[in-house]
């Protein structure tokens, strides 16, 4: 076994590994570390940051955080879709349309249903 081929796939993740550690350790000694009010108040999910673990809180938080993954993984199919267009012809162009459709009916439903709402 001739350990020499392994050599560049050794030096990739030692260069790696250094490059990542020393953008850590960089970044822990200049950047600024002084959390104010303003930081520690809360942020997205509407509770405070730092209370008892087991609190409820309203699940229309999950609800939307939810769609977005849902919304966010569906447009996602949008780019390779575009870039093989022209190989895909008129039958991936239709089943475009008719996903686009899907799409669009999925959102005006759960938008008149009032799941995007946060009142």
């Amino acid at each position: 076994m001739n350990l020499e081929n392994y050599f560049p796939v050794l030096l990739f993740i030692l260069v790696g590994a250094i490059v990542g550690i020393a953008a850590v350790t960089l970044g822990s000694l200049v950047a600024p570390s002084h959390p104010d009010s303003q930081k520690l108040s809360p942020y997205e999910c509407g509770f405070e940051a730092f209370e008892d673990a087991r609190m409820r809180f309203d699940v229309r938080y999950y609800l939307v955080a939810i769609l977005f993954i849902l919304f966010d993984l569906e447009t996602a199919f949008f780019f390779p879709w575009a870039v093989a267009l022209r190989d895909l012809g008129l039958y991936g162009y239709l089943t475009m349309v008719v996903f686009v459709l899907e799409f669009g009916v999925g959102f005006w439903y759960i938008w008149k249903k009032g799941a995007l709402d946060w009142e």
